[in-house]
């Protein structure tokens, strides 16, 4: 039985672990055999990079650009677009996702003389959002990693041939899929590190083609790993005495020789889906995975929005530059391109895993003079707190035991838990019939152990794993009650294992909204998992079918039908505290449950927390929860 395969090689000069100095060593270790590899075997590679590390190549070694060029003409190697640099699309809005294709395109061509036609998809993180960004940017298809879309829908059990051949945009654009696979480019690397044998490898290759697979990505990751050790952990094994790209040299000539594989472009391997297999237009993403990620569960969406050095504030510094631009154009002022350029280096991905203490230390610089270049601040300012009249249509009680302050308003009544934090007993609004949507479920509740807890909302958690110990805001307060030009503000201090914690409730005056705010003074980033805001969905709520509604990095909302168990906060090992989560890239997360609607806002360029959400079946009852991550462990 005969199968295509195909090679994809990842290249990223901006590796977080690789010192700047270490860059020509990097390019002469790795890079030269790679285009030897293309020379000496005759097998045609795809070479996937940034434009700024193609930059970077030109400035650093010309003589290996002039090779790349050469076997580009020749048709031995093909480029795989990435753009300009390499960025978590669904963290990031939409035109700074456009503006990053674009910038990367023009570089491309200069520096080239040609326009990718496929692009991969940076770290295989990928929403539904980004597919009219590529189609808007040229591109033909895309590669994404099929692992976890077979997990995302469900079908990871059934073929790897039954996947969708395009994948299906927010705003109904297609484009085809050339599909990348984490177990297949795993095991060549265990192959070419020595850890597994030869015989194993084809043996295995050989038994995904027997069971009928025609189309193979035999490898598509990075270039790095291959006689060059980026220094990222300790315990990384040592390169291979006989050489790692000369192993990977035998290795594809014994694969001409024992197995019927025809070796193609990755275009020509697009070409394949196109024509010789049946179309199937789909989404490639679910509630359970709203932002597939290549590998194992431990690399998620949480990776890049709230772990690294300081991956939060980085983030919100990101958001605030985008906001400076973005009110800049609609005041009619051009932003320079020089300064898309700069803010798109900034939410690289490199930046935000584990990145080399002096280039974290150099960024930090860099980011700071931009801000004040562009006259951005880098503090939050406090919220007005100018005191209003007081509203004689509020109404405020506590009960007799003091523990539940009920406020009530012509548009909302909450009930707050003075012994836990103001903790949220219920909340209700008055487009709702003043029902109760969301609030606290008590211990009990639930007929099974399983589900023991007290389940509330409003409140913080963190666990803090290296003192083995969780710190909450469920303590008892004392308030302070201010009217401000916006409403009701009440406000308590808790102290806590991360410092003094100043909560604040505020009871819109004019409109149907309830904020929550919080501030823990001088803390730098601990290494916990934090979840803020917790929401807890009342059962009155969840009888009607429910649907969720975000933004993750394109230019209109995706839609969710919440079905099935999942858990975004469950940890995926020991060390990694989360599986999944959402962009929400405008700072806006809606659930509709039936004809009513909650919505969720924050502002990203104030904090970029990381929405998440825990669904889970018990009996006849639901337990739907949202969080507000502002720190996950990886």
């Amino acid at each position: 039985m005969s199968a295509n395969g195909f090679l994809i090689f990842h290249l990223n000069l901006a590796f977080s672990s690789i010192a700047e100095e270490l860059r020509v060593e990097v390019i002469k270790n790795s890079y030269h055999p790679l285009l030897r590899l293309a020379r000496e075997t005759d097998v045609p590679i795809g070479v996937e990079l940034s434009a700024w590390t193609l930059g970077e190549i030109e400035k650093l070694d010309p003589e290996w650009l002039g090779l790349f060029r050469s076997l580009l003409n020749e048709k031995k190697c093909e480029l795989i677009g990435s753009g300009y640099v390499q960025l978590i699309g669904p963290l990031v809005p939409y035109e700074v996702n456009y503006r990053n294709q674009q910038i990367g395109l023009e570089m491309y061509e200069r520096i080239l003389g040609l326009s990718p036609r496929i692009a991969l998809v940076s770290e295989m993180a990928f929403s539904s959002g980004l597919v009219e960004i590529y189609s808007e940017a040229g591109y033909e298809g895309i590669i994404m990693d099929r692992d976890n879309v077979r997990l995302a829908l469900n079908i990871h059990e059934r073929s790897r041939e039954i996947v969708p051949t395009h994948a299906l945009g927010a705003e109904g654009i297609a484009l085809p899929v050339l599909w990348a696979d984490s177990i297949l480019f795993q095991r060549m690397q265990h192959f070419v590190h020595g850890d597994i044998s030869l015989g194993d490898y084809v043996s295995h290759l050989d038994s995904r083609i027997q069971s009928g697979e025609s189309l193979l990505p035999i490898y598509c990751n990075d270039a790095e790993i291959f006689d060059y050790r980026p220094g990222r952990f300790t315990e990384e094994a040592r390169i291979h005495h006989e050489g790692e790209w000369k192993r990977m040299n035998r290795l594809l000539l014994t694969l001409d020789q024992k197995l019927d594989l025809d070796w193609v472009l990755p275009s020509q391997a697009l070409e394949i889906v196109q024509t010789s297999m049946p179309k199937r237009t789909g989404t490639l993403t679910s509630i359970m995975q709203p932002i597939p990620v290549k590998k194992q569960a431990k690399y998620n969406i949480a990776r890049w929005a709230v772990t690294g050095r300081n991956d939060l504030w980085l983030n919100t510094m990101c958001h605030r530059l985008y906001r400076k631009f973005d009110a800049d154009q609609s005041e009619g002022m051009e932003v320079p391109a020089e300064n898309w350029r700069m803010l798109c280096e900034f939410w690289a991905s490199d930046l935000r895993t584990h990145i080399e203490e002096n280039r974290w230390n150099r960024t930090l610089s860099e980011i700071d003079r931009f801000l004040e270049s562009q006259e951005v601040a880098t503090v939050s300012e406090d919220e007005s707190s100018n005191r209003g009249a007081v509203r004689p249509d509020f109404e405020t009680h506590e009960d007799e035991e003091g523990i539940y302050l009920t406020v009530k308003s012509p548009n909302l009544e909450v009930v707050l838990n003075l012994r836990r934090g103001l903790a949220l007993k219920t909340l209700a609004f008055r487009k709702h019939g003043f029902q109760a949507l969301i609030g606290s479920l008590p211990h009990g509740h639930f007929n099974s152990i399983a589900f023991g807890a007290d389940y509330y909302s409003g409140n913080l958690v963190a666990d803090l794993p290296a003192d083995r110990s969780r710190t909450t805001d469920l303590e008892r307060v004392e308030p302070e009650f201010v009217w401000t030009d916006k409403g009701l503000l009440i406000r308590a201090n808790i102290n806590t294992k991360l410092g003094r914690l100043r909560k604040t409730i505020t009871v819109n005056s004019d409109d149907e909204c309830l904020s929550i705010g919080y501030s823990l003074e001088g803390q730098t980033k601990p290494l916990a998992s934090i979840r803020a805001a917790a929401v807890t969905f009342l059962p009155g709520g969840l009888d009607d079918e429910v649907q969720l509604r975000v933004v993750n990095g394109g230019r209109e909302q995706e839609v969710f039908p919440l079905d099935g168990n999942f858990d975004h906060t469950a940890p995926a090992s020991t060390l990694v505290s989360s599986t999944s989560g959402l962009g929400a890239t405008d700072g806006r997360i809606s659930f509709w449950l039936g004809k009513r609607a909650l919505r969720f806002s924050w502002d990203p360029a104030s904090c970029a927390a990381m929405p998440m959400i825990q669904h889970r079946y018990n009996s006849k009852n639901n337990l739907l929860r949202l969080f507000f991550s502002l720190s996950e462990i990886d």
